[in-house]
C-alpha cells in the first residue's frame, strides 16, 4: 500500500514538474516606489494588481523574456536584470513566478494593463493583489523590516 502511494506521488510530481511554466515579474523600483499594473477583467486573476511581466517562451532565456514583456506590455526598454527576489509558484496553475529587481529606461505606459500605479512599500495594502504578488509583498516587507533592524 505505501509502495502504490509513493509511486502516485512520484507520478504526479513528474507530472507536475513536466507541466511547470517559468514566469518572470519585473520589481521596477524608481524613487522609493515599485510598479504594478491591474491585470485585465478577462484574465485570470483579472481586476487584481501584480508586477508586470509574463511567461519565459520557448527558447528564450530570462534577458530576452524580460526585455520582450517590458517592450510589449509597458514599452520600457530593459538595461539590466538583477537578482531573484523571490519565488512563487501561483497555486491553482502552472506558473512558478520569479520576482526579478530590474532597471529599465522610459515612461511605462499600459499596453495591456487595465492602468498602472507607483506604490511606495506602507501603501500595498490599499491594492488587492494578485496572490503570488501579494506573497512576494510580505516577503519584500520582511526584508525591509530585516534591513531597518541590522
Amino acid at each position: 500500500m505505501f509502495r502504490a502511494q509513493s509511486l502516485a506521488s512520484s507520478h504526479q510530481l513528474a507530472i507536475r514538474m513536466t507541466l511547470t511554466v517559468r514566469v518572470l515579474a519585473a520589481l521596477i523600483h524608481r524613487d522609493g516606489r515599485w510598479l504594478l499594473g491591474r491585470r485585465p477583467a478577462h484574465k485570470r486573476h483579472g481586476g487584481l494588481w501584480e508586477f508586470p511581466g509574463g511567461k519565459v517562451e520557448p527558447g528564450e532565456d530570462d534577458v530576452t523574456a524580460m526585455a520582450r514583456e517590458l517592450r510589449e506590455e509597458l514599452g520600457l526598454t530593459l538595461t539590466e536584470l538583477g537578482a531573484v527576489r523571490c519565488t512563487v509558484h501561483d497555486t491553482g496553475s502552472p506558473f512558478e513566478i520569479a520576482f526579478v529587481d530590474v532597471h529599465a529606461i522610459g515612461e511605462p505606459v499600459a499596453h495591456e494593463h487595465e492602468a498602472l500605479a507607483w506604490v511606495a512599500l506602507h501603501e500595498f495594502g490599499a491594492y488587492a493583489l494578485a496572490p503570488s504578488d501579494a506573497a512576494c509583498v510580505r516577503q519584500l516587507r520582511d526584508a525591509a523590516s530585516s534591513d531597518a533592524t541590522t
